[in-house]
C-alpha cells in the first residue's frame, strides 16, 4: 500500500515514493529515531541549503565529531525544514573496496534523504 507524504505546514504533496524508502530496521550511523530515509527524491519539490557547523556533535555512542557538514531539505512552497541529506547510503559502486576489505570512505556513497516524521503528514493512498 502506497503512502502520500505532505508537508505538515502547507500541505504540499512532496512526491516521495515508498519504493525508495529504506526499511525501518536498516541501520545508519546518523540514526533512525523519528525519521524516514529515502534513497531518492523529486528535487523540484525542495530547496537545499548547505550547513557547516564547527562544534562537537554526537549521533551515536561510537559516532561523534567536531565538524558537521550536511544539507538541509526545505519545502519549496513554505520553506519549512523537513529533513537532511547524508552521504551514508549504499555505496555508489559495487566494489570490494581497498584490499578487498569492503567499501571505504574513498568509494563515493549514495546520498540518503532523511525526513523528520514530525515535519510530514502521512496518509494512505486509496
Amino acid at each position: 500500500m502506497a503512502s502520500i507524504y505532505t508537508c505538515i505546514e502547507c500541505g504540499t504533496n512532496l512526491n516521495l515514493n515508498t519504493t525508495h524508502l529504506y526499511p525501518q530496521d536498516f541501520y545508519f550511523e546518523a540514526g533512525n529515531k523519528g525519521t524516514l530515509s529515502f534513497s531518492s527524491i523529486d528535487s523540484t519539490k525542495f530547496k537545499f541549503e548547505e550547513e557547516d557547523k564547527i562544534r562537537p556533535f554526537f549521533e551515536t555512542v561510537n559516532y561523534w565529531g567536531i565538524q558537521r557538514k550536511r544539507t538541509k531539505i526545505k519545502c519549496n512552497s513554505c520553506g519549512c525544514l523537513v529533513g537532511y541529506i547524508y552521504d551514508d547510503g549504499q555505496p555508489s559502486t559495487i566494489s570490494p573496496g581497498q584490499f578487498g576489505l569492503g567499501p571505504s570512505q574513498a568509494i563515493p556513497r549514495a546520498p540518503r534523504y532523511r525526513f523528520k516524521t514530525k515535519a510530514l503528514r502521512i496518509a494512505s493512498e486509496t
